[in-house]
């Protein structure tokens, strides 16, 4: 096999012996003696990734999609604002259609305990959504401070050469360093952090309950409203009028755009929940997405090695999410998670320290 793969790259060995000879000449023609001078920066180039010890692959890795980052910091930053753009006509389209359309009809078919039930869990549900949705894209995620040398750090950023405290990330979208990152959301134009991580979760939770009550409240309308569209071209037509064939369409609109996977603008229901589940699970473990891949990682690592990895910052799921959602008494489940709430998270977003109300851990916690 060695002696079939020598016979092989020998010519080609020889060929490209050839090419770099005649390179060095002056008479060679300047096409190949371009070649030669790319041949060589190519190489240098290689070699300069693999200089030192910190040089490997995750180094190629970086400078092979450093277009890719180019393109996501020039082009993709500008459509944040489309997509909140997008995000408020989409939903405020089903308000809009809730009132006109929705309402007449159910004040006319409704009993007064059901009417009323409704209109509570409706309005509540609408209340929470706007509010987290604004707190979100209103509130900046956290940024370490720069110029403060007393602040516990555990890295150096390499985009922007400063300390990088724990559980801090660089986020190539916003060009800084951002406390506790989850990811960069279009749909927020803003990064998912340490100061408004709650704001996006409860957004995304009571979206999906607004997409599933609309879904499940206008099923019978919807079915009405389809039956009606059926009969517009029968012979003779029926004698709807101009508002009503524009509530059947919009009622048809209304139950596609909660509850059908069609486009990535209409897969409300079905990829905002899957959404969800997603950062419930993170919340659970005492993770964020980018912790997640990092953790995955380490635990390989160590399991290769015969050792466990633990999460320093896993206190439980409980636990878990009474830290993530500030919960520190029992009334702070009505008045901070069922009802609007502006409360700042737990920390500084710097330095982590288990709260006092959390059993699983009592002791400080750095970043592994």
């Amino acid at each position: 096999m060695r002696g079939q793969r020598s016979l092989l790259l020998g010519p080609a060995r020889l060929c490209l012996r050839l090419l770099l000879l005649l390179g060095y000449r002056r008479r060679c023609p300047p096409l190949l003696r371009g070649l030669v001078q790319r041949w060589r920066y190519g190489k240098v180039c290689l070699r300069s990734l693999l200089y030192n010890s910190f040089g490997g692959s995750e180094t190629v890795v970086d400078a092979a999609f450093e277009p890719v980052y180019w393109l996501v910091d020039n082009v993709i930053r500008w459509f944040g604002v489309v997509f909140v753009v997008l995000v408020i006509v989409l939903t405020g389209s089903i308000v809009a259609i809730a009132y006109l359309c929705v309402l007449p009809l159910i004040l006319r078919t409704y009993s007064v305990p059901r009417l009323c039930w409704h209109f509570f869990y409706s309005h509540w549900n609408l209340i929470l959504i706007v509010f987290h949705y604004y707190q979100a894209i209103t509130t900046p995620p956290g940024y370490p401070p720069q110029g403060r040398n007393d602040i516990a750090t555990v890295s150096i950023c390499k985009k922007c050469i400063y300390p990088k405290p724990a559980r801090t990330h660089h986020c190539s979208i916003c060009n800084r360093c951002v406390l506790k990152m989850d990811h960069h959301c279009p749909w927020l134009n803003n990064c998912v952090g340490h100061y408004n991580h709650r704001y996006f979760f409860s957004f995304c939770f009571f979206m999906t309950l607004g997409c599933v009550y609309c879904s499940y409240g206008s099923w019978d309308l919807f079915r009405e409203a389809y039956a009606a569209i059926e009969t517009y071209h029968q012979t003779p037509p029926p004698t709807f009028s101009f508002r009503e064939r524009i509530t059947h369409k919009s009622l048809i609109y209304l139950w596609f755009l909660c509850s059908l996977c069609l486009s990535f603008l209409s897969s409300v229901a079905l990829a905002l929940g899957a959404l969800t589940v997603w950062h419930a699970v993170l919340i659970s473990r005492g993770e964020t997405s980018i912790e997640r891949h990092i953790n995955k990682k380490e635990r390989r690592r160590l399991q290769a090695k015969g050792r466990v990895f633990r999460n320093p910052y896993n206190y439980g799921c409980m636990d878990n999410w009474k830290v993530f959602l500030g919960v520190d008494t029992g009334r702070h489940w009505l008045t901070r998670v069922l009802l609007p709430s502006s409360h700042l998270p737990h920390g500084n977003g710097m330095s982590w320290e288990a709260p006092p109300w959390v059993t699983a851990h009592s002791a400080s916690v750095m970043a592994v």
